[in-house]
Formats: structure tokens, C-alpha cells, sequence
């Protein structure tokens, strides 16, 4: 076998070893513990981001969300109202925010709207 071989079977093999360790690497972190978890967070603060710098006020959506619960959910008291996500679109007649309601057992989706005079109305709620 000439050394030409060799080398190129020696760097087949270490590709193939390389390959196949990246694949159970990436594998294990995508299926591993919290992956969602830290998705999920990352996403809420980009969204939460977004809404400070636009200078939207997270006490005035949090008040409007609650008070369309009370409307359209009576006795419905969350544990945690999550902002997931942001919707500005130009002017503020049209912009939107999606918050989720968590319990333990149940989960709802409140989106508001913003009039032109840039107070949050409650839009739906599922």
C-alpha cells in the first residue's frame, strides 16, 4: 500500500470521526434538560427588549391583559403573565402585543391592541 493510502485513509477516517462526533454532540444539546427552557427565555427577553426600547410600558400591558382576563375569563387568576410577543408595526394603531397566562393546568393567549391615542384594548383572548 503506498503512502498516498494511507494518508488519505488516516483523513477519511479522522472526517468520519469528526462527523459523527459533531452529530451526537449537536443531538445531546437539542434533546438535553432546559433546551426548550432557555429558548423559550431568550425569545421572552428579545421580546421584552423590544418593548422597553419602543417605549411601550410592560405595566400598562400587564393592566390591560389582566383586565381582559377579568372580562372575558372571570376567575381566572394566573400564575404568570408572559409578554412572547411584539408586533409594531408603524404609527400606533396598529401595533400588538400577545401575552400568555400560565397556570399549572391551563394556558391563554391574550392579544391586545393599541388605539391611536395609544391605549391598550384587549383584542381577543383564547
Amino acid at each position: 500500500m503506498s503512502v498516498l493510502a494511507i494518508v488519505l485513509i488516516v483523513l477519511a477516517a479522522v472526517v468520519v470521526a469528526f462527523v459523527v462526533g459533531g452529530a451526537l454532540i449537536a443531538r445531546r444539546r437539542t434533546e438535553g434538560p432546559g433546551w426548550e427552557k432557555h429558548i423559550r427565555a431568550a425569545d421572552q427577553a428579545i421580546e421584552q427588549a423590544r418593548a422597553t426600547d419602543r417605549g411601550w410600558s410592560r405595566e400598562l400591558i400587564d393592566a390591560a391583559a389582566r383586565r381582559g382576563l377579568a372580562e372575558h375569563r372571570p376567575g381566572f387568576e394566573p400564575d404568570s403573565l408572559e409578554l412572547v410577543l411584539v408586533d409594531d408595526r408603524p404609527g400606533v394603531a396598529e401595533d400588538r402585543a400577545h401575552l400568555v397566562a400560565v397556570t399549572p393546568s391551563e394556558t391563554v393567549r391574550i392579544v391586545l391592541a393599541r388605539d391611536a391615542s395609544g391605549a391598550w384594548a384587549v383584542e381577543r383572548v383564547d
